[in-house]
């Protein structure tokens, strides 16, 4: 059993819980920061600095469990920094630790551990794993409800969830750290992650430069006619449904409509405009399911934070679907998940066109 620890007390906690279960538990970190300077990696928090690192080695010396640090740098170049760049230069709004889990935490990992002997890897994300009685396997919603993060493992196949343990769903975040706490972990009152971890800063425009070594150029802000209203400072500054930060005085309350790369504009309209009652996806996992016949009502989230919003979905496609809202939804962005719910299930999911 590898379980991926991150330095976080989720991490830790599933790591605790599965040794007490009696799995023979071997903790590894990856290593996914690039070529920085050691200050640098030592301010990256999350699961990308050298602080992890450190945490996640005191953590296993307190559980008396072995302990690596694997390289994952290219993966993690390859599928999450080079994507997330290409999206935001593409005029859409990426989702890099949906990437993350299914190209790094799981693919790669999963490689690796299978390729050294373990039956399954584990991690400390708040969902439950379970097994229906078609046979296959699907997440289904954290009891820790403001914590679950099923949206962001809905690309997870069949054959990676079929070797993959998720402890700490079963359980509230309070009772993390409680459980952290008494078994004496050193990470049980330390703060969550809430950034991209490797833009800490949050500022997503100003890495993308760094990393092309070239500024993405300014260009003009235009309405649903192309009438200019104003300069912005580069399409990598802005997403669907945005109303701060644009520097345009128009008097009321305005929004980000639709982003242009080829024509280097970023159309602005109404608050309203940015309301949609359909889209459609592409690049589909199905989970509960193997595919989708017919039309089916559902639940769908639009991006993390997203509460959910009824809908009725079909395909129209080989990898294509279609989702009407039953009320439009406010800012459905391009490059973000649509993750499909019935009840606390994930039924499958998709990135937004």
């Amino acid at each position: 059993m590898v379980v991926g620890m991150s330095g976080g007390v989720d991490s830790s906690a599933a790591a605790w819980l599965l040794k007490e279960q009696g799995y023979d538990v071997i903790g590894v970190t990856m290593q996914i920061w690039q070529d920085e300077a050691e200050e640098i990696q030592q301010e990256n928090g999350g699961c990308c600095g050298l602080s992890a690192v450190e945490d996640a080695r005191r953590v296993a010396q307190k559980l008396d469990i072995p302990y690596y640090v694997l390289n994952f740098k290219q993966d993690f170049k390859i599928h999450v920094i080079n994507y997330f760049v290409g999206e935001y230069l593409a005029g859409r709004t990426p989702n890099p630790c949906i990437a993350c889990n299914r190209y790094v935490k799981w693919d790669a990992l999963l490689r690796r551990s299978l390729e050294i002997g373990a039956d399954y890897i584990a991690t400390g994300h708040y969902a439950r794993l379970e097994r229906l009685e078609n046979g296959r396997f699907s997440l289904r919603a954290a009891v820790s409800a403001g914590k679950d993060q099923t949206y962001a493992l809905y690309s997870l196949t069949q054959e990676q969830l079929s070797h993959t343990l998720m402890p700490a769903g079963a359980y509230q975040k309070e009772e993390i750290r409680d459980i952290a706490e008494r078994a004496g972990l050193p990470t049980a009152h330390k703060p969550d992650s809430q950034e991209i971890c490797f833009v800490p800063d949050k500022d997503y425009a100003g890495f993308i430069d760094r990393w092309t070594g070239h500024s993405v150029p300014e260009g003009d802000f235009v309405d649903a006619r192309g009438r200019v209203l104003g300069r912005h400072k580069g399409i990598t500054h802005y997403t669907v449904g945005q109303r701060k930060g644009l520097g345009l005085a128009m008097g009321r309350r305005v929004a980000v409509t639709r982003i242009c790369p080829e024509t280097n504009q970023v159309v602005i309209g109404e608050s309203e405009d940015v309301f949609s009652r359909t889209l459609e996806a592409h690049r589909l996992n199905f989970m509960s399911v193997p595919d989708l016949t017919g039309s089916r009502q559902v639940t769908a989230k639009i991006r993390y934070n997203h509460k959910g919003a009824p809908c009725v979905i079909e395909k129209i496609g080989e990898d294509r679907i279609h989702v009407e809202f039953l009320e439009p939804q406010r800012a459905v962005t391009p490059g973000q998940a649509v993750v499909f719910y019935e009840g606390e299930y994930v039924l499958g999911g998709g990135t937004i066109l």
